[in-house]
């Protein structure tokens, strides 16, 4: 789409572009969209180009999505192909070829004993999954008052009424309350601002032990699962130490409480490791995947469960019904080809890797941008890296008002999208970033800081 057709269907439907724009709910309030609306028209590589033809560095793989970069012909040529085959297949009745390849290659990836794969169109379809299979599993066990679901504040699981319920963010959770019933939230292994008050490693992880004491005043004989991202998201890259992973399985197994890892943002090689899992030797028993799984070239998700999950969904169907969940674009053979082929590309081009050492010159070049004297942290793991900003790295202040959504704006106006909360900043761009687009990140990113700190009053 080009302005000039954007400007033809405006006069055909004798409208305002106000009017034709408003017609579509987007994430952000729609008023202040209209007045300056982002409109991509199409994009290579690691960049963008909106309808006026203005450039943006994609530093957010569009969000956490893009893995193998914008305009892949081996993904593109494999949908292509199988548009020509199978577009679609029946899941009340089946599955199809690609969807069972899909499966298979994901059960083989996945770390431990893995081994068993629901698939879905989104993210939220997939930790909606988990919650249930969760609470099935139990039930099947003859654990039937197992049903409630631990998770963080500050996480965000997806928009779905469970997984909406699962996630501790206030300002999305409060306009949708009441919520489902059975979610209790615990405090991330937020270090850098300690929610107990403690220093790392002094603390003795109260972040993880206290779970236990949960689960325990809870009674473990209701809870059914631990569900975290393993480097949580929307608090500003929550990056946990490293005991505090294997603390949550070793606990989890204590208890009879099942531990779910979601993905959706940290898996397909985002992390420097196809499986976050894998980046912190732990074993979940379900993982969630989502985004970058497909590239962005069609919307897939999966929930992969450990072998002795599977097999408690195995049986009489007058007994036991199996896994009872299911949407109507589980499997699309579309998406499936899209996720072998992202698959295909990550492991053969050594994504996971390029992850992990192009990460490696992110962080530098972050840390570099110190010398702005507002950074106060830098969290995450391969291209996932976010940045706190303070008004004085030594107390930890906050900017009062913040700056992180001013400096993120301005990055959009120099040609970069980033995501950007009040007081962080996180850039994850796709995995096949080279040296000097990293490079360009960087350069972007001072350039932005230092425009809005000359900006602001003198104190």
């Amino acid at each position: 789409m080009n302005p000039a057709a954007v400007s033809q269907q405006i006069t055909d439907a004798q409208t305002t572009e106000e009017q034709f724009l408003r017609r579509i709910f987007i994430r952000s309030q729609m008023q202040e969209f209209v007045q300056d609306p982002l409109l991509m028209a199409k994009a290579d590589g690691v960049w963008y180009e909106d309808v006026h033809g203005k450039r943006y560095l994609d530093a957010l793989s569009g969000i956490y999505v893009v893995s193998v970069g914008h305009n892949n012909r081996r993904v593109i040529d494999a949908v292509k192909e199988q548009l020509d085959t199978l577009a679609f297949s029946p899941p009340m009745h089946g599955s199809n070829p690609q969807a069972v390849r899909l499966a298979n290659r994901l059960a083989e990836l996945a770390p431990g004993d893995l081994s068993a794969v629901k698939l879905a169109s989104g993210g939220s379809e997939a930790t909606e999954a988990a919650i249930k299979m969760a609470r099935q599993y139990h039930r099947l066990q003859g654990n039937g008052t197992k049903y409630k679901i631990i998770s963080r504040y500050h996480s965000w699981h997806g928009s779905t009424m469970g997984s909406l319920s699962a996630s501790g963010l206030a300002s999305r959770r409060s306009v949708n309350e009441p919520l489902a019933p059975g979610f209790i939230h615990v405090f991330p292994p937020t270090c850098y601002r300690c929610p107990f008050g403690k220093e790392y490693p002094g603390c003795e992880l109260t972040c993880a032990t206290l779970i236990e004491d949960v689960i325990r005043l809870e009674g473990a004989d209701t809870v059914a699962a631990v569900m975290v991202e393993p480097i949580g998201h929307t608090g500003g890259i929550i990056d946990p130490p490293e005991e505090y992973l294997p603390m949550l399985r070793e606990l989890c197994d204590r208890q009879n409480v099942l531990l779910i890892f979601d993905e959706i943002i940290n898996g397909a090689g985002r992390t420097g490791h196809m499986f976050a899992a894998e980046t912190f030797g732990v074993v979940p028993d379900m993982v969630c995947l989502g985004k970058g799984i497909s590239g962005g070239y069609a919307p897939l998700a999966a929930l992969i469960c450990r072998q002795h999950i599977a097999d408690t969904f195995w049986g009489d169907p007058a007994e036991n019904p199996g896994f009872v969940e299911g949407h109507t674009f589980e499997g699309s053979p579309l998406a499936c080809a899209a996720g072998l082929a992202t698959i295909d590309e990550i492991i053969e081009r050594d994504l996971c890797g390029n992850a992990r050492r192009m990460g490696e010159r992110l962080r530098a070049g972050l840390g570099g941008l110190k010398r702005h004297g507002i950074i106060g942290d830098i969290r995450g793991k391969g291209l996932f890296l976010g940045i706190e900003l303070v008004r004085d790295p030594a107390t930890k202040e906050q900017f009062d008002p913040p700056i992180g959504q001013a400096i993120g704006r301005r990055a959009l106006q120099n040609g970069m999208l980033t995501r950007f909360d009040p007081h962080w900043l996180a850039v994850a761009p796709p995995l096949t970033i080279d040296a000097e687009q990293i490079d360009e990140i960087i350069r972007l990113l001072d350039q932005s800081i230092g425009e809005v700190l000359a900006e602001l009053p003198a104190c």
